[in-house]
């Protein structure tokens, strides 16, 4: 047998083109026919795949979002839901609790319909149903007012006292309670055009390089607001006993002596705000993104931060000029807003927790053990000032508000 055997082309395996020999291909052989087509190579394959899986991608992207936004939906209307089944509770419990020990069932409902004349009719319409309402609305104003002003400034603890709301309408109106007390309405002019004031001076003074400066508007605010209480301190001095616990009482916040007068301000101030947050809470969105990428998404940032504080002002004003200044309703129903239908969404569930808070407070106030009959103000202030230094240890610890 020949010791170098010639091999025949017969019998020589299959030669696979080499990366390094001349004139072939340097991609690697498709493994398998499923992985390349005959004739095209597996990166040309591959090029052609990435339209299809970005598109892929996207539209997975877009249901998750889809899917994410209509389970916030739903829990905003199941928590709208419950809030509406807790405020018709506390509505009646208002009306009933101390209706009942002196009428019947079958006077007080009539009665709070109008549809019974005497002492029933003269208790539960003209004294407990507009204070009930007052309630409500109030705390609605005063939830929208906090909301807003935590949305635009970006902070939990953002309240319109920051601006110095609350002390410019309480020097506006204590200075009416004490001059001329018998001007109608006029508690509540005086206590909205003081609130306004005092804004439009905070705005003015707070403009840098031709915008509203936060900070500033934030430091000058509070001088503003501490000029107004000194104020209203030395309108003390000088007010008779009658005047002064009149106005003790205006100044802690209660929704005691309520009219049906002061239910329709309130009524059509809220719906006006209401009306008025729709595009307001648009731009808002805009501007959590900062202000220079909501400039270029073509906002008007100066305008919309103006408007905001205007309409949150307006709110805050328009609650207290009727029930007075109420403390830490603004402060606590946005963040308990945020916690149940998260941050984006707190600012249209937050009128409903501001009434809830409120009108529950003011139960409590009425009919509560060891502390009725106390303001509504001193309930609020029970509960929010816990709750406000819950905020703070958990801000500085770096929890999510």
């Amino acid at each position: 047998m020949p010791d170098n055997p010639v091999t025949t082309a017969d019998s020589a395996p299959p030669r696979t083109p080499s990366a390094d020999a001349p004139g072939t291909a340097s991609a690697p052989a498709p493994r398998t026919a499923k992985d390349a087509p005959a004739g095209r190579s597996p990166r040309a394959v591959a090029a052609d795949t990435r339209p299809a899986a970005r598109e892929g991608g996207a539209a997975a992207t877009a249901a998750l979002l889809g899917a994410a936004r209509r389970a916030a939906n739903r829990r905003l209307t199941l928590v709208w839901a419950v809030l509406l089944l807790l405020l018709v509770g506390l509505l009646a419990a208002s009306l009933l609790l101390g209706g009942l020990r002196t009428f019947g069932v079958g006077d007080v409902l009539p009665a709070a319909f109008g549809m019974r004349t005497g002492i029933a009719d003269y208790v539960i319409h003209r004294i407990r149903l507009p204070r009930a309402l007052a309630a409500l609305l109030g705390g609605a104003l005063f939830g929208l007012a906090g909301a807003l002003y935590q949305r635009l400034v970006r902070n939990p603890l953002a309240t319109p006292d920051i601006v110095g709301v609350s002390a410019g309408a309480g020097a506006g109106a204590v200075t009416m309670l004490l001059l001329v007390p018998a001007v109608p309405l006029g508690v509540e002019a005086a206590a909205v055009g003081g609130a306004f004031a005092l804004v439009g001076a905070v705005l003015a003074l707070s403009r840098s390089g031709g915008k509203v400066d936060t900070y500033r508007l934030v430091i000058i605010g509070i001088g503003l607001a501490a000029v107004c209480t000194a104020y209203t301190n030395y309108l003390f001095t000088s007010a008779g006993k009658q005047g002064l616990s009149q106005v003790m009482r205006w100044l802690i916040g209660s929704v005691s002596g309520a009219t049906w007068d002061g239910v329709t301000t309130l009524a059509v101030s809220l719906a006006v705000c209401a009306l008025c947050t729709v595009p307001v809470h648009r731009a808002l969105s805009a501007l959590s993104l900062g202000d220079d990428l909501a400039a270029g998404l073509g906002s008007r940032v100066g305008a919309a931060r103006t408007a905001a504080l205007l309409l949150g002002a307006a709110a805050a004003a328009l609650a207290t000029s009727v029930v007075g200044p109420i403390g830490f309703v603004s402060l606590v129903s946005g963040p308990i807003a945020a916690r149940l239908v998260g941050t984006d969404r707190a600012l249209v569930l937050a009128p409903a927790v501001g009434a809830a808070i409120v009108l529950g407070a003011d139960v409590v106030a009425q009919h509560g053990p060891l502390i009725s009959p106390v303001p509504t103000g001193a309930v609020t202030a029970l509960i929010g000032a816990p709750y406000f230094v819950l905020l703070i240890l958990r801000r500085g610890q770096g929890a999510p508000s």
